[in-house]
């Protein structure tokens, strides 16, 4: 028998506020739907996520996996939660990318191609495709799949009126969501894009305000990790009406240096550029900095009503149960995509699925942010081990009564009772 599953969907008259009290004046863009579901024994991978159904909290980040109709289709064909598509602005004409645009980092000597692939650089730009086959692109997806789940990645120059007009029309297309990218490490900073908002409170919160006074659908905000304490823009973020943050975006990098023509990579014309790295060997800064992130939902904002996407490193079921240990709604795979191919999801479901059958949990919401718990700070770690080691001290040594006295430990017996 089928069992009645509640989930926030915007568009229903019936619309609930996301805060006790309200942080912007601007409707919620959430609303009420009832969603059924079976009675498995397997465990449950669905999430419901700001109103967005998904079969599992596996989502395309916004990059190459998500670049044109042809990749996205075959995402969701594959069975990904959702896509967020390659990041989009309204003129295409100024984005040019080179080639070579990647380099990679490997287990092993300098310039080895035997060794592990443990990091991933890119100098690639946002979406070089006019805007306008992307929007057409869009609608087309949504046609086919009206169930699945297409969120807009977007970024504009510091300009309201831009804003604005970017946000109407990928709307306009029946996407589900806006992720906003305040978080490319490289690119154009000059024209206050990318990290470059991410990075400055103040016009963070500007253009926020901007932002949510015009979208409809829910607004995720991609964090940059190249700032010294990331829960500060995440803060300024959903302060300012977004619904949700997604962290990290790439770390800004020299892969390395050839050692045979001197040059850095990845080598365009014998020059290159600072880039983002990604790949596994970012794995762990990631989740220090989702942690951060989920510590301060936590206690300053009712998470229920938020959502956050972790991204960093994803390769394995492993990988993603740990970012959802720590308080993450969705797990974000870009890297992993462009290294492993799309088919990749169904590796990481059996193996979340593995995961939450050794611990029993039915549901994502079983063990979401279970692992928070455990982290303090140094001076207590201090203060738990010295009260550890008291009551280990504290422990009598040696019998109680003569009948706890065996032939087989006699000799240990009695030395557990000598004092010197």
């Amino acid at each position: 028998m089928a069992s009645l599953k509640f989930c926030h969907s915007n568009g229903n008259p019936f619309a609930v506020t996301r805060h006790a009290t309200p942080r912007s004046t601007r409707p919620t863009r959430i609303g009420f739907k009832i969603f059924a579901s079976d009675n498995h024994s397997e465990p449950d991978l669905s999430v419901c996520v700001n109103g967005l159904q998904m079969p599992n909290p596996f989502v395309i980040g916004s990059g190459p996996p998500g670049t044109n109709y042809t990749v996205m289709k075959r995402a969701f064909d594959e069975g990904w939660g959702a896509v967020i598509a390659k990041t989009v602005s309204l003129d295409a004409a100024k984005v040019v990318n080179v080639t070579p645009r990647y380099a990679r980092l490997r287990a092993g000597a300098n310039g080895s191609a035997k060794g592990q692939i443990i990091g991933w650089e890119n100098i690639e730009l946002i979406s070089d495709r006019p805007l306008e086959t992307m929007l057409k692109e869009f609608k087309q997806l949504k046609k086919e799949y009206p169930d699945r789940i297409l969120i807009a990645s977007i970024m504009e120059e510091y300009n309201k009126a831009g804003w604005e007009e970017l946000i109407d029309r990928v709307e306009q297309t029946g996407i589900d969501a806006i992720e906003v990218n305040f978080s490319c490490p490289h690119g154009m900073p000059e024209r206050k894009m990318g990290a470059a908002v991410g990075q400055d409170c103040a016009l963070l919160e500007e253009v926020c305000g901007w932002i949510n006074a015009k979208a409809t659908v829910p607004v995720w905000a991609k964090m940059t990790p190249n700032i010294t304490d990331i829960t500060m823009p995440a803060r300024v973020a959903l302060s300012s009406g977004c619904e949700g943050v997604a962290a990290i975006n790439t770390i800004m990098s020299v892969m390395g240096i050839s050692l045979d023509t001197l040059r850095p990579e990845p080598c365009v014309e014998g020059y290159s550029t600072p880039g983002g790295y990604s790949c596994k060997a970012v794995h762990p800064i990631a989740l220090a900095k989702v942690m951060s992130i989920a510590k301060m939902m936590k206690s300053e904002f009712n998470d229920k009503d938020y959502s956050l996407s972790g991204i960093g490193g994803v390769e394995t079921g492993g990988d993603a149960a740990e970012f959802i240990l720590l308080g993450a709604n969705t797990v974000q795979v870009c890297t992993g995509v462009m290294m492993h191919g799309y088919g990749l999801v169904k590796k990481l479901c059996e193996e979340l699925k593995d995961f939450m059958k050794k611990h029993n949990f039915k549901s994502i919401e079983d063990f979401r942010g279970v692992s928070l718990q455990y982290f303090t700070t140094h001076t207590d770690l201090v203060r738990r081990q010295q009260e550890a080691i008291r009551e280990r001290k504290a422990i009598k040594k040696g019998l109680q009564s003569d009948k706890e006295w065996t032939g087989d430990g006699f000799v240990k017996e009695t030395e557990s009772m000598v004092s010197n």
